[in-house]
């Protein structure tokens, strides 16, 4: 079980993740809860924007030795943590040491399980600091081609759906049969599906901030520039490559529920867990293609209301096997994106 004070920060940090680590069984919950308390903790370093990168860059590359266990001297991040405006994000630089201290404190099996999806997501960090060192709205920088747009989402979200596969499956469900290839693949783009949907969400605000995660191979394909996505107007010119990433999207949620629906039967808090961020992907994914999506002024986001809802009609349906499978076709409209 986590500490008091690192379970207090987990609530302030994870936000709607919280909903969804609170129903997970005892058995994974701490170990899932303290991966994400440090991959957070490596986010806030990340995007401390205010320190110039290079010295972000040194401090991750600090982070993860710890992690790893080759640096023996603590990390001192007090200078970052004074440099954040939310008293949480404070806390967890101040808190390292303490969550190192108790990552330490996990079996041999776990601990090579959060140093691994560590290793890979703080690499994805380092990357992305990297690509856009400079940029800002004047001067967007975007990714390239569909590759790497694979291979980000597969550093920020696909890794954690391959961890929280395999620690579940160690510690919850080790004997069932259920083709662990396949399985673990549908957890890779189960994460994967995720990121891509808050990418399509959060478009608007990234290009204000110099990110484009539209590969320029689309783009170009339109005669579209990352500059222009800064006009509203020019929606329906973007819309083909959109709408081709909001397919991406779709399959891969669709792949989550796969994955969620072969989990044991009898592992109702587990599969809640997954049901939940999926159902909430696939309603925004919905509301991604009948609203406008290059508005800053207008955020698409799926309302507390329909969180709630979604959360105890899944807990209502459950007993009825045909109730429960049918959610994620009822979750979005049939056919393609609006042109």
């Amino acid at each position: 079980m986590l500490p008091s004070s690192l379970n207090g920060l987990l609530k302030q940090t994870s936000r709607s993740f919280y909903l969804t680590l609170r129903v997970l069984p005892g058995a994974v919950r701490s170990q899932i809860g303290l991966a994400y308390l440090l991959a957070r903790t490596s986010d806030t370093i990340a995007d401390t924007e205010i320190v110039p990168v290079e010295q972000r860059l040194t401090a991750l590359d600090e982070f993860r030795q710890r992690v790893i266990g080759a640096r023996l001297a603590p990390v001192n991040f007090s200078g970052l943590a004074r440099q954040q405006g939310l008293p949480a994000e404070r806390q967890l630089l101040e808190q390292c040491e303490f969550s190192l201290a108790c990552l330490r404190t996990l079996a041999p099996a776990d601990l090579e399980r959060i140093i691994d999806v560590l290793s890979i997501i703080i690499g994805g960090q380092e990357q992305d600091l990297r690509r856009f060192a400079g940029a800002n709205e004047s001067a967007i920088a975007a990714l390239q081609t569909d590759a790497e747009l694979n291979d980000y989402t597969y550093r920020v979200a696909g890794c954690v759906g391959e961890f929280w596969t395999k620690m579940c499956r160690a510690h919850l469900f080790p004997d069932a049969m259920l083709g662990d290839s396949q399985f673990i693949a549908d957890g890779v783009r189960f994460g994967k599906g995720l990121q891509l949907v808050n990418i399509l969400r959060d478009l608007p605000v990234d290009l204000r901030q110099g990110r484009c995660y539209l590969p320029m191979s689309g783009l170009s394909r339109l005669g579209l520039m990352p500059a222009d996505l800064l006009t509203p107007a020019n929606e329906a010119r973007l819309r083909p490559l959109y709408n081709s990433l909001w397919e991406v999207a779709h399959e891969h949620l669709a792949a989550g529920w796969r994955y969620t629906n072969i989990i044991p039967r009898g592992q109702l808090r587990v599969r809640l867990a997954c049901a939940w961020p999926i159902l909430i992907g696939v309603r925004t994914l919905e509301k991604l293609r009948q609203e406008p999506v290059l508005d800053p002024k207008h955020r698409v986001k799926v309302s507390r209301t329909e969180v709630k809802r979604i959360m105890f009609g899944s807990l209502m349906k459950y007993p009825f096997t045909g109730l429960w499978t049918r959610q994620f076709a009822d979750g979005t409209s049939a056919g393609k994106a609006v042109a």
